[in-house]
């Protein structure tokens, strides 16, 4: 049978989800759990692969398993045996068919800049001194909505077959003190959120105009957009899919 998890993670001290061949991942640590308390070698699948230190409000993941399990309780063990920066808040039976990557019908990310220097959240938002230009980012923003190719957001050397995404949700708001950039999608390249916004933090600081973003998304050329921020003020924030793969019980 197959089921889903539905779990967060503080990506601080992992390399990413996805397993490596010397570095620990979220992924490793949930595998070796399931396989620990199912007591037969476990594998899932995850729904992304978030970078070195990125961030998940929520990640799903399916894995298959012929232990008959009660999700409540297999949740409750596993939050018991995993370290306190993975939390799991849901596993659940779907079809045999269902798959936690393929499936996935969007992808939400949030990315966090502080305007004012925190002692409290310097580890989960990206600091900023200069004054941001919070119009322009948000006209910058807009400009995203008129393309579908991003290879120049994509980090190069990559194995995809397409550099086409869909984006549904790109816009920037002011929370307290920091400026929340919210994105949403069918699919992401890697290392294409971080792009975005860098590109986006120097067209608010006006080191180029809004109007360069055209030709930077025309020219399919990673150089010629702007920085990768850094990972820790990435999150993950929602994944979805239909209600159909579920099955209830």
């Amino acid at each position: 049978m197959r089921y889903f998890i539905e779990l967060s993670y503080n990506g601080k001290a992992y390399h990413g989800w996805q397993n490596q061949p010397k570095d620990i991942s979220v992924q490793e640590v949930v595998e070796k759990a399931l396989t620990m308390l199912l007591k037969e070698t476990v594998s899932i699948m995850g729904a992304g692969r978030t970078d070195t230190g990125v961030h998940a409000l929520q990640m799903f993941a399916h894995f298959d398993t012929d232990v008959i399990i009660n999700g409540t309780d297999l949740a409750f063990k596993l939050n018991a045996f995993l370290p306190k920066d993975i939390a799991i808040h849901t596993i659940f039976k779907v079809k045999n068919t269902a798959h936690a990557r393929f499936d996935a019908i969007s992808r939400t990310y949030l990315y966090r800049i502080a305007l004012k220097k925190d002692v409290f959240s310097f580890d989960n938002s990206f600091y900023v001194k200069q004054d941001l230009n919070f119009e322009r980012m948000n006209e910058a923003s807009g400009i995203l909505f008129e393309y579908k190719d991003f290879q120049c957001f994509s980090k190069s050397n990559t194995d995809v077959k397409t550099y086409y995404c869909n984006i549904m949700k790109a816009t920037w708001t002011l929370e307290n003190n920091e400026l929340h950039f919210v994105i949403k999608a069918d699919r992401f390249l890697r290392n294409m959120v971080r792009a975005i916004v860098g590109t986006i933090i120097n067209i608010g600081l006006g080191k180029i105009a809004v109007e360069d973003m055209h030709t930077i998304i025309k020219s399919k050329n990673r150089s010629e957009a702007g920085f990768s921020v850094p990972a820790h003020g990435l999150y993950l924030t929602e994944v979805e899919y239909s209600n159909d793969i579920k099955i209830d019980e």
